[in-house]
């Protein structure tokens, strides 16, 4: 663990893997130190953003050192439930690159859940881990200038759903129609670190 000063307003955590920053990151979210205000998890990172005039830095540092990774939270993370149509433009290329057929990467992908380990990219955008290995996939040797709103996609240990149209360069394998991100709701983002995500094939 290395932790360092972010300015006046926060503390970047540097970690050695993803499981780590997961586990710090729901050991500090159940019980946040004082001053702690969000807190940002990434691949290898998690940030915490701090109120500087109400935030003791030295003292947030010794609660994150001392946080006990072991523990992770009693409650049952939140399962969502996504319908998808597998009718995606490189569902064929996934297979290919998988030896699998692409009933079988359909298969794979709805078979276990994924779980949300961090956001980023564009707002509503969430990386999701924990789903079959059999699917670790590339990402495309030339990006899209163009990816749907709704877009399922996988690249290396992850899927996401693309929450707006935008560039991309994952591999597209289905869409849903829930909206990611929405500024009417609260939180905007429907995926946020933690929530269990359950992908079901719709016709």
């Amino acid at each position: 663990m290395r932790v360092l000063r972010c300015a006046d307003s926060g503390l970047l955590v540097e970690l050695d893997d993803l499981e780590t920053v997961r586990a710090l990151h729901a050991a500090l979210a159940a019980e946040l130190p004082d001053g702690v205000t969000d807190l940002v998890p990434a691949a290898r990172t998690l940030l915490l953003r701090v109120d500087p005039e109400h935030a003791d830095l030295a003292e947030i540092e010794r609660s994150v050192r001392s946080a006990p990774l072991a523990k992770q939270g009693c409650a049952e993370p939140e399962l969502l439930h996504v319908p998808v149509v597998y009718n995606g433009a490189d569902l064929g290329a996934v297979a290919r690159l998988t030896g699998l057929g692409e009933r079988e990467v359909v298969a794979e992908h709805t078979g276990t859940d994924w779980t949300v380990s961090f956001g980023g990219f564009a707002p509503g955008f969430a990386y999701l881990t924990g789903g079959s290995a059999r699917l670790n996939v590339p990402r495309r040797r030339e990006s899209r200038t163009r990816v749907p709103s709704g877009a399922v996609a996988l690249a290396g240990e992850f899927s996401g759903i693309y929450p707006r149209e935008s560039p991309g360069g994952w591999q597209l394998i289905g869409h849903t129609d829930l909206e990611m991100w929405s500024t009417d709701r609260q939180p905007p983002a429907l995926l946020r670190t933690g929530v269990r995500v359950r992908f079901t094939e719709v016709a």
